[in-house]
């Protein structure tokens, strides 16, 4: 017996003795009458049982869980003194059915406890490691999963809230931490954890499980999106191109076992200007201005790609953050805003000299189309013009004459 649950439940031979041995006294103690600092022995050889209880040697026995008479004492030691603790051999012929169950009880308690001790010791060695599993049931909104020797747990706080899981169902996860709780060992796994996707990328990259290729960071909403900064101190090797593989094999893989989460893998630089602009692509940037002291990135970016470096919720922004370390601000560019209106106003006061009018009676006719000498004089009548500014006749004629003269100079200047 002792053979097969070592070879079964893979505990040492000596544990499941000690086990059985403190068993026995238990149960031996219902069944013998000396009691005195009972203990019980196993040869190792021969599996021979005996119980051992020490007894003081007096001349009168009153007391016979305790005590032993001169005579008997000496058979087993010749030299013995009255007063003197001897170990006399009490194994009982027979312990009796409470006794067997006492025993039977001792013995599981024993070897439970060292399977936990196994569990334990095995599991613990492999925490921040990926191990499969297999989907055994639900508790409540956590989820029990069989690891083959032991269970684990992923709770509702580790798992990816846009996954769902069946009884049976096959789950890789990764091992956050082992504890020793009140039921024995809880090993708890999670599928959340940015390291998971770090594991990921050690399994699938050999260039990042021999250090070629180093993981600077890693940003994650689980289930959505996630960022992978690498670096590499060889030249020669591209960072990015060997996490995503040929034809995107490599990256495929891990995106197909996230579930088909976005993962989005940037290139890591030591310059925190470059790294933003990096970490906030596929969007264009028009510039980065770093506050060191407020520890803020300051983003501008055209119209038309604000929405696309916020990203869906802000979801790029926060990733961005958690990436860099700096609160990232991004605003619209106004630069070229700026310098349009610049260039309208200049326009403006240039059409108001050649016209002989004010600049405001200029952006009045600009406001309604007619923002070059050229289209005044070529696109327009007196009427037009005065029904634009609301002026009289013969001042409309004059400005359109003013026009005509211009445009004739330019032509003749071309």
């Amino acid at each position: 017996m002792l053979d097969h649950l070592e070879r079964e439940r893979g505990i040492k031979r000596d544990v499941l003795i000690e086990a059985v041995e403190t068993a026995l006294v238990s149960a031996a103690k219902k069944a013998v009458e000396a009691g005195r600092d009972l203990r019980v022995e196993i040869d190792r050889k021969s599996g021979n049982i005996r119980a051992f209880a020490k007894l003081v040697v007096v001349e009168r026995v009153q007391n016979k869980h305790d005590e032993v008479g001169l005579a008997t004492a000496r058979k087993v030691k010749p030299d013995v003194q009255l007063g003197e603790e001897i170990e006399i051999e009490v194994t009982p012929k027979e312990l009796g059915r409470i006794a067997a169950q006492t025993a039977k009880q001792a013995i599981m308690q024993k070897l439970r406890a060292a399977e936990r001790d196994i569990i334990l010791d095995e599991y613990r060695d492999r925490a921040g490691e990926i191990v499969n599993g297999t989907v055994r049931r639900f508790d409540r909104s956590d989820v029990i999963v069989d690891l083959g020797k032991a269970e684990a747990i992923l709770p509702n706080r580790e798992r990816v809230q846009t996954e769902d899981y069946a009884i049976g169902d096959r789950i890789r996860a990764y091992v956050v931490a082992v504890e020793n709780g009140i039921r024995g060992p809880q090993i708890i796994l999670s599928r959340s954890h940015p390291n998971f996707v770090r594991r990921l990328f050690e399994t699938e990259v050999n260039e990042i499980a021999d250090r070629t290729v180093e993981i600077k960071g890693i940003a994650r909403e689980p289930g959505y999106r996630t960022k992978v900064a690498v670096w590499s101190g060889n030249e020669k090797v591209d960072p990015v191109g060997a996490c995503v593989g040929m034809k995107g094999s490599r990256v495929k893989n891990i995106v197909r076992e996230l579930n088909n989460e976005k993962v989005d893998i940037i290139r890591w630089s030591a310059d925190l200007r470059e790294f933003a602009q990096e970490a906030l692509k596929p969007a264009r940037i028009k510039s980065v201005t770093v506050d060191e002291p407020g520890r803020r990135i300051l983003i501008k970016v055209d119209e038309d790609q604000l929405s696309l470096a916020i990203g869906k919720r802000g979801q790029n922004v926060r990733l961005t953050d958690k990436l860099t370390g700096y609160k990232t601000v991004i605003e619209r560019d106004e630069t070229a805003k700026e310098e349009f209106e610049g260039k309208k106003g200049a326009a403006a006061h240039s059409m108001a000299d050649v016209l002989g009018i004010t600049e405001g009676e200029t952006t009045s006719l600009v406001a309604a189309g007619m923002n070059s000498i050229e289209v005044i004089a070529t696109g327009a009548e007196a009427s037009d013009i005065a029904g634009i500014l609301g002026c009289d006749e013969e001042k409309a004629a004059n400005i359109f004459a003013a026009a005509q003269a211009a445009h004739q100079k330019n032509m003749a200047s071309a």
